[in-house]
C-alpha cells in the first residue's frame, strides 16, 4: 500500500515538473507568431477577380496576438474627413506547425462572427504572410485572402 502511495506521489510531483517546465519555455521562447503585426499589402482573389491593396497609403491596420487570442484594427488615415472607415474583431485562435486558425468571435461585421478561417502561415525575420480562403456562410463572401505583415517593433 506504502509503495502504491509514494508511486501516485511521485507520478505527480514529475508531472507537475513537466508542466511547469513547459510553461517556462514557453515564456523563454513564445511561439514566433505573437507580437503585434503591420498588414502593408492584402491581396484577394475571388471569382478570378484579383485586388491588391496598399495598407500603408490611405488606411492602417493592424493584428495583435497573444499566446491565445488575437485582435485587428483597421481605421483611416484621413481621419473619417473623406470616408470613415473602422473595423475590429478578435477571437482565439490555434497554431500548428503553419496551420493557424482564427475562431472569430467580435467583429464589427456582424456576419463574421462565429466563422473559423485556417490559413498557412510562413515567417521570415519581421514578416508574416498568412493566406487562406475567407467564406461566411449566409453571404457570398468566398475568397483567397494572403495577407502580408510587417512585426512592429516595441
Amino acid at each position: 500500500m506504502r509503495v502504491r502511495i509514494l508511486f501516485v506521489f511521485l507520478s505527480s510531483l514529475l508531472i507537475s515538473c513537466g508542466t511547469e517546465k513547459a510553461k517556462q519555455e514557453e515564456k523563454v521562447n513564445p511561439k514566433p507568431i505573437v507580437g503585434t503585426w503591420q498588414l502593408i499589402r492584402g491581396t484577394l482573389i475571388e471569382k478570378g477577380d484579383t485586388t491588391v491593396t496598399d495598407y500603408t497609403k490611405n488606411t492602417s491596420f493592424i493584428k495583435v496576438i497573444n499566446d491565445s487570442h488575437f485582435a485587428f484594427l483597421q481605421h483611416d488615415l484621413n481621419k473619417g474627413k473623406d470616408s470613415a472607415v473602422f473595423v475590429a474583431g478578435g477571437g482565439t485562435y490555434t497554431l500548428k506547425d503553419n496551420t493557424y486558425t482564427e475562431y472569430l468571435e467580435y467583429c464589427s461585421a456582424r456576419d463574421w462572427e462565429g466563422n473559423n478561417f485556417n490559413f498557412t502561415i510562413s515567417i521570415e525575420g519581421d514578416t508574416l504572410v498568412q493566406r487562406g480562403i475567407e467564406k461566411v456562410e449566409g453571404t457570398d463572401i468566398n475568397r483567397e485572402n494572403i495577407e502580408k505583415y510587417i512585426k512592429v517593433k516595441p
